[in-house]
């Protein structure tokens, strides 16, 4: 009984990766059906909208793969990406300031390095064989 148990509490901590796959798919089909134009002046805040989510998304996978991921730190921060993104780029157009730009510039770095991260481990995941302790001299 103690191993049925066991078995049941492994299944229930087993990511479900393929939640956000269908998420993606049912928005992108979505996205076909209703044709949806974006009026030319919100163009800016809706790419610095799609900017900072993505560098959350991005980030939220980074922190799985570390094992350090929160549901309440990646939804935090995507919302506060997405607002800070948004105030910036209604301040630049208030003031005649391209201050989006900044935001451009701090999501790409992040959203690179973040990427990069995210390569390296997978690589090391699946491309490498895991090396033996003997193979290293110890």
């Amino acid at each position: 009984m103690a191993g049925l148990a066991m078995g049941q509490q492994r299944e229930a901590t087993r990511p479900v990766w393929w939640l956000p796959v269908l998420g993606l798919l049912i928005g992108v089909a979505i996205g076909i059906v209703f044709s949806l134009t974006i009026p030319a002046q919100y163009s800016r805040y809706t790419a610095m909208a799609l900017l900072a989510a993505l560098d959350s998304v991005l980030g939220a996978v980074r922190a799985e793969l570390d094992g350090e991921f929160d549901n309440r730190i990646f939804l935090t921060g995507f919302f506060v990406n997405i607002l800070l993104a948004g105030t910036l780029t209604y301040l630049g157009d208030r003031l005649g300031v391209e201050l989006y730009i900044a935001a451009i510039v701090a999501f790409g770095v992040r959203m690179f390095n973040n990427l990069a991260i995210i390569r390296r481990q997978l690589l090391e995941r699946w491309a490498w064989p895991k090396r033996t302790q003997g193979a290293d001299g110890d």
